[in-house]
């Protein structure tokens, strides 16, 4: 694949148009040289709206500055619990002025890495924010690295309470129990064969219309794309690998795809 080209066109099909990135970190500095050429490429490939979430108010400026110049562009504004640490004393007031402009709060969640911040200011953080997003009647963009089992026990507390786990990589039982509150499940990123082979029982047991793609982060490890940068036009190689995996034609599950993102996040789009 060369991400200097236009390869990703090479998958183009006009009946694939109108796809939704429900997940990208466009605003990462990988992307300032080319950012352009990256959101030209995704729209090659038939991307129509691209989701973006910034981690914490360092960032929040400069994802505002840049969805006011790109009209495909949508933000959501969160703290991540890997971030929580540089976060100034007003930044859930901060956080609340912006989101009349966004299209959920996110990204949020909890993080078990070891360079996280201590679980207990992880968990306060989170639950702040989802009271702000129940209260705002938003949806959320969660985080669950490795918490899938205690982010389900918080969300018990949160009634009515919408979004998507991005980056979806836990087992059946804990897609079912996020799917029964209403949540759905972010796909793609480095959405290999090897990761769709792992979640060959989850996907093709779970209703269809709780799936979202998604690019995720502009960087994957070498199992994934070869340590290669990932980016929106991709969204067509995984769309491609889910329908093999669901024995689905693209075309349709295209169009499932972009009907449950408009779905979730339908007072925004």
């Amino acid at each position: 694949m060369n991400h200097n080209g236009n390869s990703a066109g090479t998958l183009q099909n006009p009946l694939l148009q109108g796809l939704i990135d429900s997940h990208c970190h466009l605003d990462d500095e990988a992307f300032a040289p080319d950012r352009s050429a990256v959101i030209q490429r995704a729209k090659n490939a038939g991307i129509d709206k691209i989701l973006v979430p910034a981690y914490s108010p360092a960032f929040w400026p400069r994802l505002q500055h840049l969805c006011a110049q790109q009209s495909m562009l949508y933000p959501a504004y969160g703290v991540h619990p890997l971030y929580i640490n540089a976060c100034a004393s007003n930044w859930l007031e901060q956080l609340r002025s912006l989101l009349d402009q966004a299209v959920a709060v996110g990204e949020i969640g909890l993080d078990l890495s070891e360079s996280a911040p201590d679980y207990g200011s992880q968990v306060a953080c989170l639950k702040m924010q989802l009271h702000l997003a129940q209260e705002l009647n938003l949806p959320v963009i969660l985080h669950a690295r490795r918490t899938l089992e205690d982010l389900s026990l918080i969300l018990r507390d949160f009634s009515g309470l919408r979004g998507v786990v991005h980056s979806f990589s836990g087992s059946l039982v804990q897609a079912q129990r996020l799917v029964d509150r209403g949540f759905y499940l972010g796909l793609g990123g480095a959405f290999t064969h090897a990761r769709a082979l792992r979640l060959r029982a989850t996907i093709q047991s779970l209703p269809l219309e709780r799936i979202l793609v998604e690019t995720d982060a502009p960087w994957q490890s070498a199992e994934s794309y070869r340590g290669q940068r990932n980016e929106p036009a991709f969204l067509l190689e995984t769309v491609h690998a889910l329908a093999g995996l669901l024995q689905m034609a693209p075309q349709a599950l295209a169009g499932q795809l972009t009907r449950n993102t408009l779905t979730l996040f339908q007072e925004k789009l």
